[in-house]
């Protein structure tokens, strides 16, 4: 019988990763109140790289103090911190908690335009300078450089979900009329020399991205996301980055949400894959283990995992061997600043064959 392309082997960057179940990076909360990860965040991603060759993707990390505004979140603006996968670099622009940057290092809530999030109608962010922009390209920058210092194998630019540099890309957040907005392609300008300086700084081997199209999560989404996001892959294609990370429509940050059938993802995957490019495509979202098969038979790529991931630490032997799953319990998601083994790392791994035949 044919394995099935889920569970062979892929080229990704200059990792030969065993199989194309990734972990999706999950927000956690689980750091010290100074941003250093708790007691057991190394044994968190180890259960969770328990099968050979897997690929995994960190929480997403702060790349400075300004650009934090979370509390119990990591970051990776000093070197104390360290892990051996790809690290998930973010800024949270308006997403952040005023008081927690005040209370941290008294930084004004910044976004690319004075529009506040509709939850928290009165946190009116401050649009960025020049000067202030600059200095987020140089922050993403300098956390690529200390994640590779501290082992990790590479990074992933967070440019999707409602964070800053989705904040510059859509125009629902975005009504500057200078060098970073206006047009597609100015809007497009910040994610575009984020990933240029990182390039610059590690190598496009060690840098890929992650994209949410479709996602309403935190005020964002477009009528018509194609024009936008079809600009910004084909001018990231020039990059050869490691790979592309998208999030299905179905999934608005960390909740389902109900999404046209006619939403799809496959306008970037095409982009993305052109002329036979050898570019790794991953799609997260939703997923069980037959649309990852699919998928994966049908289009070739990776699959990330996240929810599933989270009580199956062997996830990639038990949808190999075609195990029992354990249902995750979302009560146990975000237990903010708890820095016990409570639904963190206190899930059995299953009973698998010794003989993994990847």
């Amino acid at each position: 019988m044919m394995t099935p392309t889920l569970f062979t082997p892929i080229q990704v960057g200059s990792m030969r990763i065993s199989h194309r179940i990734v972990l999706a990076p999950l927000t956690r909360l689980r750091a010290y109140p100074t941003h250093v990860p708790g007691p057991h965040t190394a044994t968190y991603y180890a259960q969770r790289a328990s099968v050979p060759g897997t690929l995994l993707i960190s929480e997403a990390t702060s790349i400075s103090q300004a650009a934090g505004g979370r509390e119990f979140v990591p970051g990776i603006y000093t070197q104390e911190q360290g892990s051996f996968i790809f690290c998930q670099l973010r800024a949270f622009g308006r997403a952040a908690v005023p008081d927690v940057l005040a209370k941290e290092n008294n930084s004004p809530l910044v976004s690319a335009s004075p529009i506040p999030l509709s939850t928290r109608p009165t946190a009116v962010p401050r649009a960025l300078t020049e000067s202030e922009i600059n200095s987020y390209i140089t922050s993403f920058a300098t956390g690529a450089r200390n994640a590779i210092a501290a082992g990790f194998d590479g990074v992933e630019i967070h440019g999707a979900n409602g964070y800053i540099i989705d904040q510059f890309l859509q125009e629902v957040s975005n009504i500057r009329e200078d060098g970073w907005g206006g047009s597609i392609e100015k809007r497009a300008r910040l994610a575009i020399e984020i990933v240029d300086a990182l390039v610059k700084e590690v190598g496009a081997e060690r840098v890929s991205i992650r994209l949410s199209p479709w996602s309403p999560f935190q005020d964002m989404g477009l009528p018509d996301p194609k024009p936008q996001f079809s600009y910004l892959v084909n001018q990231l294609r020039k990059y050869d980055l490691t790979y592309l990370h998208v999030t299905e429509p179905r999934v608005g940050g960390n909740i389902d949400v109900d999404a046209p059938l006619q939403n799809s993802n496959n306008f970037l995957r095409e982009i993305w894959c052109k002329e036979g490019k050898n570019s790794v495509f991953i799609s997260a979202g939703g997923h069980t283990r037959q649309t990852a098969i699919e998928i994966t038979q049908k289009h070739g790529g990776m699959i990330a995992f996240g929810r599933l991931y989270i009580p199956n630490p062997d996830l990639p032997a038990r949808l190999i061997y075609d195990l029992p799953l354990a249902k995750p319990d979302r009560a146990t998601f975000y237990l903010a600043g708890d820095l016990t083994e409570k639904g963190y790392t206190d899930f059995p791994a299953a009973n698998v064959p010794t003989e993994r035949k990847l």
